[in-house]
């Protein structure tokens, strides 16, 4: 098999690159990264010395390509399949791109501020910098709101590369700062993703590993 994807499955960004694959039906292996694990972390780095997931190595072309978003790119140029994650018209191209970067950068970093404060120890927590990414939550939140009173999807009526930035993002931000209750039609996209099958498939993946999430 030509593809193959070094991830796990609790990692948002890893679970973003998953659903492009399962959109498709894409034929890829699965190595799963243990970062905690000295083996594991060792044979990521060589592949990959930043050390960030996902990463996704092509055998076939000889190529190894880091980072979520180009991942999908590279999976829309060179796999493409029956949804079209990377519009090719050129005005929703970016579009989808400003999506994508929107929901990496607005609702993916800061919920991962917080997440990443309650695993600090008590000497280290950033009280000050968990507030702000609750701001920017906050901002983000009503943004969409907004913007899903008039569409189904995050660029329009069709699902793209900018809806796989959303899916993890939104699902961990809703543990972190729950939303339900207070952006309707924010609720309302969740829920279309929650119910689109290839994301469906990734939730179901990470649940074994869900006791792992810092609640607090």
């Amino acid at each position: 098999m030509s593809l193959t994807l070094h991830f796990h499955p609790l990692a948002s960004f890893c679970q973003k690159a998953l659903i492009a694959f399962y959109e498709n039906d894409i034929p890829f292996e699965k190595v799963i990264v243990d970062l905690g694990n000295e083996a594991s972390r060792t044979a990521f780095k060589k592949l990959w010395p930043i050390g960030k997931m996902p990463v996704l190595r092509d055998e076939a072309k000889d190529r190894t390509i880091p980072e979520s978003s180009i991942i999908i790119e590279y999976l829309a140029r060179h796999y493409p399949g029956r949804t079209q994650l990377v519009p090719l018209e050129p005005d929703l191209a970016w579009q989808t791109r400003l999506g994508d970067r929107f929901y990496d950068f607005y609702v993916h970093e800061p919920m991962q501020k917080v997440v990443g404060d309650r695993l600090r120890p008590a000497a280290k927590k950033d009280a000050h910098g968990v507030e702000l990414a609750k701001v920017q939550l906050q901002t983000s939140y009503a943004m969409i709101d907004q913007e899903m009173g008039k569409q189904t999807w995050a660029v329009g009526d069709r699902f793209s590369m900018a809806d796989c930035a959303a899916a993890p993002a939104l699902f961990y931000a809703n543990l972190v700062m729950p939303f339900g209750d207070t952006h309707k039609n924010l609720a309302r996209y969740f829920e279309r993703l929650m119910q689109r099958p290839s994301f469906a498939r990734a939730v179901e993946e990470a649940k074994p590993y869900l006791a792992l999430f810092p609640t607090s």
